[in-house]
């Protein structure tokens, strides 16, 4: 664990948000394994990607959405980092985006559709407010 007396709430959320991205590292890494094989697992891959069903398919997925957002996120705790631009709403914003992003994998394995999209936006709110932070501190 980070310790707290030595960083910013938003930099301990980036150290939680990866230690996420790895967890669900890991849950792809296995639903691969387990639904296309560890034989296709560990070959080359030359016959592409089957099917992993539903379940196995949105794990896969929500690892990639977690993909598609994190740099944002990396981006946006760096700046506030650099510039020093610790506010109540930068730190509530890395909150904000980290526990959506954790939510968000339960969400998508269950198929909520409509919740899912609430939690993602949520994500993408917590990042727009760590960025308004930096913005206000200029």
């Amino acid at each position: 664990m980070i310790p707290d007396t030595y960083s910013s709430i938003e930099m301990r959320m980036l150290f939680y948000a990866i230690e996420l991205g790895l967890v669900q590292l890991l849950l792809a890494v296995l639903v691969s394994v387990w639904g296309r094989g560890l034989k296709w697992a560990a070959g080359p891959h030359d016959e592409g990607w089957p099917p992993l069903g539903r379940f196995g398919g949105r794990i896969e997925r929500a690892f990639k959405n977690f993909l598609e957002t994190f740099p944002f996120f990396l981006g946006a705790v760096l700046f506030a980092n650099v510039f020093d631009a610790h506010t109540p709403t930068s730190a509530l914003g890395a909150q904000i985006y980290f526990w959506s992003r954790v939510a968000y994998v339960p969400v998508y394995a269950a198929g909520i559709p409509f919740l899912r999209t609430l939690v993602w936006v949520a994500s993408i709110a917590g990042i727009v407010m760590v960025l308004s932070a930096v913005l206000m501190s200029s």
